[in-house]
């Protein structure tokens, strides 16, 4: 509490809806925090979204939406209220004068190397989230190769701390511990999984994709109040997408940001990069193990060119997943590329994120552990 109010805080009781904001802790192809904004909106829950660098070769969901040329990441407090009112949701960077001690402690953080402190994370959280209007918090911790989080129990720990300490501050709050020990969806990239979002709330989503925007999108509704039940929750979120509603609303939420692009409307306008290589299982066998955090290294060299911008369109894309059976030279997954200054170094992370095995394994579980 004390964070919160040593900055200012978003008055937001003009707003008669109720108001739910999710978190997630970051991993590798994350996409749905722009998702589930767009679905809970779609279905009448104002989803306040500010967000912060979690770990430095995890892309932030305003990194993402950079990509369309035009769209603002910073919003003034005031307009950020305002777009709220009117659409529903709104995803921008933090703004510092929310709990501004918070900055201050990350920084200590750092310093200190207690970036993995639990009580430390939960407070962040909390103080922001609760900052900006959120009367509920449905947060997203995920552990693996692909977080910061790279034990499971840790982050189960962190999970039962959030919601216990946001219960002490009369605020609900509901937590899934999810996977990240390989990408989620199909990419990864700043305007490929922008590409990925828009084809999902299309109706063309991956399976565990699926899985996961279902079960968090269920937790938003049932926790802002606006379904009864599981199940009226989950025809809810099953609706958004099939009925268009979800699609249009992330439409709506860019535009009011001012972001505008032909291909967020027609995908086949997409910049693609010029080139497109495929990274061949060296072997037969099953995908045993993915390393997402590597895979994320490799996208990130990928992506900075020769003049030392960060070129937003390129990428990877098809991913093939743990449990999936490969022919010897069958691709792995596909490089999309505009610059060869660092595609060695980047084919290197991303072959070597990759471990083939002669038997399948058993697939891992997306949603470990609920924490209510």
């Amino acid at each position: 509490d004390e964070m919160i109010v040593n900055g200012e805080t978003l008055e937001l009781s003009h707003i008669t809806r109720p108001k739910v904001a999710k978190y997630s802790t970051g991993g590798v192809g994350d996409k749905t925090s722009m998702i589930l904004s767009a679905i809970g909106a779609a279905c009448g829950v104002v989803v306040p979204g500010m967000s912060s660098p979690d770990e430095d070769f995890v892309l932030t969901v305003h990194d993402k939406l950079s990509s369309i040329p035009s769209f603002k990441t910073k919003l003034s407090l005031d307009d950020f209220q305002k777009q709220l009112g009117k659409v529903g949701c709104a995803i921008c960077e933090h703004d510092n004068r929310i709990s501004p001690v918070d900055e201050k402690i990350f920084k200590m953080r750092q310093a200190t190397a207690t970036i993995p402190s639990l009580p430390l994370i939960t407070a962040s959280v909390l103080s922001k989230k609760f900052a900006v209007g959120a009367d509920g918090l449905v947060v997203d911790v995920k552990w693996g190769n692909g977080s910061f989080l790279r034990d499971i129990e840790q982050a189960k720990q962190l999970a039962r701390t959030i919601t216990r300490v946001a219960r002490v501050m009369k605020h609900r709050c509901v937590a899934l511990v999810t996977d990240m020990n390989q990408p989620l969806g199909n990419s990864v990239g700043m305007g490929l999984e922008v590409l990925e979002t828009l084809d999902f709330l299309r109706g063309k989503g991956t399976e565990d994709m699926k899985e996961i925007v279902l079960k968090l999108g269920m937790e938003i509704l049932r926790l802002a109040g606006v379904a009864g039940s599981t199940l009226s929750a989950k025809q809810s979120v099953e609706r958004a997408i099939e009925d268009g509603s979800a699609y249009r609303k992330f439409l709506e939420m860019v535009r009011a940001q001012g972001g505008n692009a032909p291909w967020l409307e027609d995908p086949s306008k997409y910049p693609m990069p010029k080139h497109v290589r495929k990274l061949s299982a060296p072997k037969r066998g099953y995908v045993h193990n993915i390393n997402a955090g590597m895979i994320a290294r490799g996208v990130q060299i990928l992506s900075s060119t020769a003049s030392g911008k960060v070129d937003p369109y390129v990428g990877v894309t098809d991913v093939k997943k743990v449990g999936t059976q490969v022919k010897q030279g069958e691709p792995l997954l596909m490089i999309h590329y505009n610059d060869e200054t660092n595609l060695d170094a980047a084919i290197d992370y991303l072959r070597n994120a990759y471990r083939l095995a002669p038997r399948r394994p058993n697939p891992p579980a997306i949603v470990v552990e609920r924490v209510a």
